[in-house]
Order: C-alpha cells, then sequence, then structure tokens
C-alpha cells in the first residue's frame, strides 16, 4: 500500500505505537516523557479522576543502564525503569560524587527526555520502499526481505558497473557513542565493516565539527593536538578562550560543565572570553568578555602579537628552539625573507602593512584599547597563560587560519607543553580507550574526498582532483558517488550547506541511483531515502559505549537492551548481516558472533589493557565504570626535549610557518580570488565581517550555536525541548531598532540561496552586525519553499574553504524583514 511521509498512517512513522494505543497528545506525553509534570498532570485515561492520574506509578519491574549517545562529546549513563516491557522513567547515574575525576555523569535534559524520542509519534515503523519522486514523502510498505533483496541487488550492479568507489556512507553522528552501532562511517561501524570485506569504499577525511582546525592541527603540529584539560586551569595564570562555550556545548555529566564550573569555583583563575556573543560560559566563567565579528580572530591576534612584539612580551627563546617561521632566522632553507609571521606582523612581509591595533579594530569592532590591554595581559601575565579555542571560529571561510593564529599566539606565551598553559587547541581530558576488534577490516579503497564535498562528488565526480578539490589517496575521483548508505545522520539534507540546492541534487536519481537511509525517526534526511528502513533506538538493543569528555575521569558504559524492539524494527547489526548474507560474506562479516557476543568480545580485548575493567557479567550489572586519571598536558615531553621527542611535522617542530602550504599555494588550483598561506594570515572572504559591511543587499552575519534543546539536529523533534528552548534568532538592539523589530517579532531571514522564518530574541549578548540562529532546526518548506522552522543551512553555502576543503558555516552573509508567523498547517 502506498502511504504518505507527511501523514497521520501507523505505517508513516506518526502514527502511535501498538503497545500504548491512541491517546491525546498531553496523555502520550505523559507516557513518552520522562518523570511526572504538567502533561501527566492532565493525562488521565477514560474513566479515571484527576487523584486517580496523579498516584503513584506502580513499581518497575526492573532498572537498566543504558545510556545517551549523540554527538555532544559527552555520553552519559541512564537508568530506564522498566515496567511490562516500558520504559517509564529515566534517571540519571547515581554513581560517584561531587569531586572532579570522581563526579556522577548527570545526564542534561536531552538525555533525561529520550523517552519521547523513544516513543516518538515520527518514529519509523516498518520498512518502506519510496514510490514517488524522492523528497515527496510517497512509500509503499516492503517487507525485510523485500527491502534486503532490493538493496544486495542495488549495491552489486553499482559495485559491477562502477566500483566499490562509487559507493559512499554519508555522514553521520547520530549513534556516534557505540561500537557496533557506531555511525560514524570511517572510523567503523557495521555499515563500514560490511562494505570493507566488500572491496572498501570511498570515504571522507575532516567532519563537519572540525574540518578546519583538523588541518590545521596537522599542518602546525604534525596531527590532532588538544590543550589542557580544563581540570589544569588551577595552573593558569590567565585563560584566554576564543570561541568555545563548554557550559552549553558540552553542559552534561559526560561533558566539561561540572569540571569547568568547579574549577573555576575553587581557584579563581582570570578568564577572558572572546566571542561574537556572550555565551554561557562567557556569562558564566568570564572575568571579561571580548566581543568580535565572526571571522576576525585571526585579525586580532595579529595586532596581538603586534603589541607582544613591540613591547618584547612574547617568550622569543620557545619561539627560537621549539617552532619554525615565526621570524625570518628561523624559515625553512629557500624560502625568502619577508615570509614569517613576525615579518607578516610587523608590516615587513609582501603586503607592507603593519598589523596593529588600529589595523585590527575597524575589521574586528573591537577597540584599540581592548586590544592594547588584552595584549598585554597575556604578555605580562606572571605565570603561565592557557589560550584555547573552540569550534566554532573554525566554520569560517578562512577558518584553517583562525586555528592555525591561536595555535601561534600560544607558541608566543611560550606556555605550551607546561601545566597551566596549553597549545591553543580545545581542551583535553583523560580518555579510557576501548578496543576496537569490530572495526579490525581495513578499507582497501584509499582514495577519500573532504567530508563536505559529498555533493560535488555527486555532481560532478571524476571533474574533482588532488589540486582542484583536494582529494586524497589519488589524483582524482574515478566515478561519482551512485550509492549511499545513510545510517543515524541528518546531514544528507538537514546538516549539510544550502538545503534548496542540495534537495535538488538529491532529487535526481540519475546522479546518485541508490540511497538507503536507515534511522528510527521521520528526520528530513529519511525523506530523500530510496529505500527506508526502522532502526532501533539504543533501549532496544545492547552495545559498549565509548566515554565522553570529563576531565580526569575515564569510564565506559554497558548500555544494556532495556525493551523488546518496537514495531517492525530492527537493528544496523541485523541490517548489514542479511545483506552480507545476500552478498556471499555472512561468515566474514559476523564471525560466528551476535551483538551480544561481539559487546562481550570488545570488553574482553579491553581488559587487556585495562585489567582493572569488570568482566562483561559485572559490568553489564554496574553499568557504568569508572577510572580515575591525570590531568591532560600535551606535548610535555616534546617541551622539555625537542630533538628527542619531535613533533610528526617535516621539521619536527611547530610549524608557525607551512612550507607543505607555502608549496602548495603555488600549485593547487584555486577559485579566482582565494589564497592559502603559509603563515597564518587574515585573508577577506567573500562573506565575511568586511563583506558584510560592504554588501548593503545583506549586511549582517549569521552564526549559527550549538543548542541545549538539540545536539546537532538530534532530539530537534521532541516535545518538551522545543516548548523549553524554543528556536530564536538573536539579534543586537542597535540591529532590532534599525528594522523595527521587539522581542518574538517573527522575522523572513533571507540570501541569494533562500529563506527561513522565525521569531527573534533581541539581546545586547550579540555583537552588532551579528545575528545567531541555533543550528539543527529540522528543515519544514511551506508552499512558496520559504522555511518555517528557523532552519540555519537553507541559506549557508556549499562553497568549501580553500585548505581543508570544509564547511564555512558560520560565513554567511543574509538579511531580515519583519514578517509574520507561518501557518504550520498550510
Amino acid at each position: 500500500m502506498s502511504v504518505s511521509g507527511s501523514g497521520s498512517s501507523d505505517v508513516a512513522g506518526r502514527g502511535w505505537g501498538p503497545a500504548v494505543g491512541r491517546r491525546s497528545f498531553l496523555q502520550w506525553s505523559a507516557v513518552a516523557g520522562g518523570g511526572v509534570g504538567l502533561a501527566a498532570c492532565t493525562g488521565a485515561e477514560e474513566g479515571q479522576t484527576a487523584a486517580q492520574a496523579l498516584a503513584p506509578a506502580a513499581p518497575p519491574d526492573r532498572t537498566v543502564w543504558n545510556a545517551c549517545l549523540v554527538n555532544c562529546g559527552s555520553r552519559c549513563p541512564l537508568r530506564f525503569e522498566v515496567r511490562d516491557d516500558q520504559i517509564t522513567r529515566v534517571l540519571p547515574d547515581d554513581t560517584g560524587d561531587d569531586e572532579i575525576g570522581t563526579q556522577q555523569i548527570r545526564a542534561c535534559v536531552r538525555g533525561r527526555s529520550i523517552r519521547q524520542r523513544i516513543y516518538s509519534p515520527e518514529r519509523l515503523k516498518t520498512p518502506m520502499r519510496r514510490v514517488g519522486e524522492r523528497g515527496a514523502g510517497e512509500w509503499e510498505e516492503i517487507t525485510w526481505e523485500e527491502a534486503f533483496d532490493d538493496i544486495a541487488d542495488n549495491l552489486r550492479r553499482v559495485l559491477e558497473e562502477y566500483g566499490n568507489e562509487a559507493v559512499f556512507q554519508a555522514y553521520g553522528t547520530g549513534v556516534i557513542g557505540g561500537t557496533i552501532i557506531n555511525s560514524y562511517g570511517p572510523y567503523g561501524g557495521a555499515i563500514q565493516r560490511l562494505m570493507n570485506i566488500l572491496g572498501g569504499s570511498l570515504t571522507y577525511y575532516g567532519d563537519y565539527s572540525t574540518g578546519c582546525i583538523t588541518e590545521a592541527m596537522r599542518v602546525q603540529y604534525g596531527g590532532w593536538t588538544d590543550t589542557n584539560s580544563h581540570d589544569d586551569w588551577k595552573n593558569s595564570e590567565l585563560v584566554v578562550i576564543f570561541g568555545n562555550d563548554p557550559i552549553e556545548n558540552r553542559m552534561s555529566g559526560g561533558g566539561e560543565v561540572f569540571v569547568t564550573q568547579q574549577t573555576k569555583k575553587k581557584h579563581h583563575t582570570r578568564v577572558i572570553v572572546v566571542d561574537p556573543r556572550l555565551s554561557d560560559t562567557a556569562q558564566q566563567l568570564a572575568d571579561e568578555w571580548v566581543a568580535i565579528r565572526p571571522g576576525t580572530d585571526v585579525a586580532l591576534i595579529a595586532a596581538l602579537a603586534h603589541v607582544m612584539i613591540s613591547e618584547d612580551l612574547h617568550d622569543q627563546e620557545f619561539l627560537d628552539s621549539h617552532c619554525v617561521g615565526f621570524d625570518d632566522e628561523h624559515l625553512p632553507e629557500g624560502v625568502p625573507a619577508g615570509s614569517s609571521y613576525r615579518a607578516y606582523v610587523m608590516g615587513e612581509g609582501p603586503d607592507g602593512i603593519a598589523k596593529t591595533p588600529e589595523w585590527a579594530s575597524p575589521i574586528t569592532g573591537v577597540p584599540v584599547a581592548t586590544i592594547v590591554d588584552l595584549a598585554r595581559q597575556i604578555g605580562r601575565a606572571a605565570g603561565p597563560v592557557a589560550v584555547m579555542q573552540g569550534w566554532s571560529a573554525q566554520r569560517q571561510q578562512n577558518g584553517e587560519n583562525q586555528s592555525r593564529a591561536m595555535f601561534t599566539l600560544a607558541a608566543m606565551t611560550g606556555s605550551i607543553g607546561v601545566p597551566g598553559g596549553g597549545t591553543g587547541s580545545r581542551e583535553g581530558a583523560f580518555m579510557l580507550s576501548l578496543a576496537k576488534p569490530f572495526d579490525a577490516i581495513p578499507n582497501p579503497v584509499t582514495t577519500q574526498i573532504s567530508h563536505f564535498t559529498w555533493t560535488d562528488a555527486i555532481e560532478r565526480g571524476p571533474e574533482m582532483t588532488a589540486l582542484n578539490a583536494g582529494v586524497r589517496g589519488a589524483d582524482r575521483l574515478s566515478v561519482p558517488i551512485k550509492f549511499i548508505w545513510n545510517y543515524g545522520g541528518n546531514t544528507l539534507v538537514n546538516q549539510h550547506s544550502d538545503i534548496n540546492r542540495t534537495t535538488e541534487l538529491l532529487r535526481d536519481d540519475s546522479l546518485c541511483e541508490f540511497i538507503v537511509v536507515i534511522e528510527n525517526q521521520m528526520t528530513v534526511s529519511s525523506r530523500y531515502a530510496d529505500i527506508l528502513l526502522p532502526d532501533l533506538s539504543n533501549a532496544e538493543q545492547m552495545d559498549i559505549i565509548n566515554q565522553g569528555h570529563a576531565g580526569t575521569m575515564g569510564y565506559t558504559i554497558l548500555a544494556d537492551k532495556a525493551i523488546e524492539p518496537l514495531y517492525d524494527c530492527r537493528g544496523i547489526y541485523e541490517i548489514c548481516s542479511e545483506v552480507a548474507a545476500r552478498m556471499g560474506v555472512e561468515r566474514e562479516f559476523s564471525e560466528g558472533r551476535t551483538q551480544e557476543e561481539w559487546v562481550e568480545h570488545t570488553v574482553e580485548e579491553t581488559r587487556k589493557t585495562y585489567p582493572e575493567l569488570p568482566p562483561f557479567e559485572e559490568l553489564r550489572e554496574m553499568g557504568v565504570w569508572k577510572m580515575v586519571g591525570e590531568s591532560v598536558i600535551p606535548l610535555r615531553d616534546f617541551r622539555e626535549d625537542p630533538e628527542a621527542n619531535p613533533l610528526p611535522t617535516p621539521s619536527g617542530k611547530i610549524e608557525i610557518f607551512s612550507e607543505e602550504v607555502w608549496g602548495n599555494a603555488k600549485r593547487w588550483e584555486l577559485p579566482e580570488g582565494e589564497r592559502i598561506t603559509a603563515v597564518p594570515e587574515y585573508v577577506r572572504t567573500t562573506e565575511g565581517a568586511e563583506a558584510a559591511r560592504a554588501y548593503t543587499s545583506y549586511p549582517l552575519q549569521l552564526i549559527n550555536k550549538h543548542f541545549k534543546g538539540r545536539t546537532h539536529s538530534t532530539y530537534g523533534n521532541v516535545p518538551w525541548l522545543q516548548e523549553a528552548h524554543p528556536q530564536r534568532l538573536w539579534i543586537n538592539p542597535a540591529d532590532a531598532t534599525a528594522r523595527g523589530l521587539d522581542n518574538d517579532d517573527w522575522v523572513r531571514v533571507f540570501n541569494d540561496r533562500g529563506a527561513t522564518l522565525v521569531a527573534v530574541k533581541v539581546t545586547p549578548r550579540i555583537a552588532p552586525g551579528v545575528v545567531m540562529l541555533p543550528h539543527g532546526a529540522w528543515y519544514d518548506p511551506g508552499p512558496d519553499g520559504t522555511d518555517r522552522a528557523g532552519t540555519a543551512n537553507i541559506l549557508t553555502s556549499w562553497h568549501p574553504t580553500s585548505l581543508a576543503k570544509s564547511n564555512p558555516q558560520y560565513s554567511t552573509l543574509v538579511e531580515l524583514e519583519k514578517t509574520t508567523a507561518p501557518d504550520l498547517e498550510a
């Protein structure tokens, strides 16, 4: 039978589950939510009195340990109270105490509302095949056998006709915390294991969170390099944070909120936050907020460097002994004078412009006096200075140089590799590393594209080369992407840029010929499947969980199966096993193990490294196991002896000047007007701060932020979170007044790529000329194509950054105009 993906059919994923029957929404909230609240108070069954509805619930049959697995950087234990095979309540971790290193891992509002995801009316319930145009929401119900056969037939056809490079697992981090049910393709999981057995598939380098900073770290440090853990602030004289908001981004017990708050409370370390908005971290932890225009941190740091050099406030000895290219005397052989970072800053380089505070102030929006004062605070600090950054500053068109500038400022302080200092990167944490026997099979296909350029690979794959598109492992792509696996991710549409352009591409099934989406919700990306498979939630299966980011505490969670699978859903391990059987490789895929046996095997393999980790059954009973670690201080050995402990850079040192980038600048085929630089220069960009002031059509810089009500787009359809944390566009009072706007007015936010409707929050917590829209709202187009959900990616661009080929989604220019609230029923 054919059904509509946007209707109310049980099949389409909008009906009510058979275990609970049909109820009003408020009654449903009492079942699907967590704990007792207003919904429970009004959720009496027919014939019940209010007093009966408020009576204490019957005790649970059992309490089962599980976890929240979404990509916030945390991973928090959850305890599910279960009665009659239904989760009736969600409780947090009840082990540990209130000390750093042994703290409780308390889940945030998202994890505590997980029942509304598990029992969501948008749960997918049965396999479906599209019968109309992709994205039209027209489906037919099929059996699992039909689905497996269809997938295997199309996979076999694509492999035979185009080869393994034509198969791609889309970026997905909605199930990132597990080992068997991991959705983060290049680094493991069931789909990647299956494809590796079948000869491999095209994969990607980088990711939407960290594409530019990952490349910046590779260039400057030789690879991924964290900075000191937040608990180490106790040893810092000063902490300077660029665009990092751990209080909100990593707000749960498995994140950084507890560690940062406790360390600040106990040690009173001075904290300065540089950010376009007064973030929760700036509000709660900072002694000073420096408001800056997005994408101009690299200009600010050049001006800070100018003051520090002019007043001899930098650590020249460290720069001479541990770095390459800070000054002309330490450039690689053959590089012309005037190419160093110092020459660039002091106006002795090719552009001849001294990067004074007076030069930087009109670019950054930071007053000259503030720049001078900040430079002197950093340079005159009596002890170590911890320079650190989040991942927002690098989501710009010049994001690689943004990150490299922050690394360079850290080097100028001489505080790298010492307690209280840092590398200029994002906070590290003590981590317990699980064994990964399930991911042991390597990928025979070595060709990679940037995580962000998969749409290009669909549209013009063989035109993409190492020189014009950053293809790695080969000179060029041999074929376009023809088959996509999309598991546990919403980046196929919602989290990628330029949604209008992306959906137009995906609708054309002569380009990408077959898309399999494996998901437990009717997400935006689910609408663009050819075969749509209903996945299990983590409550309906077992896995062993990678830990979160909790300072000096290491831990793992044995997430046990709490309830039987709902509806006609199946898990990713069973799905891939069935496809593997049809492809003739089931034995190689499963190795004769069930999913539970793979989990037990992973625990036993991990115990070879950590003998104190309890055996499988004991860990299953405990739920969460914790170990106390130490403060993380990266590059300590390198700091102590750079000759004996070289970095994996060509020189073995910190490369402020990159000879690799210098050479690529001559070889690469870059779009007109773009350039890459050997030192972290400020480069004007097409949708940066200076363009905003010159471009009258779209004079506002739009940035995004991570949000309490969602993790990226996960939890985006949970009613409680939508009510508690409504989508709002932040706008400065000066910009609001100029447009006649008050709090809660509705606006149309637009540029040449599209438009979205959203209510505004007028607040001085955002810099003038900047607007902020929390990312991850689920795209909801109205009859005229205008999005009605405040979806940021209707406005962002496909155009990648120059060096990392990453996503510059915070380099977006817009205008807005007052309008009326949308008719969501139209």
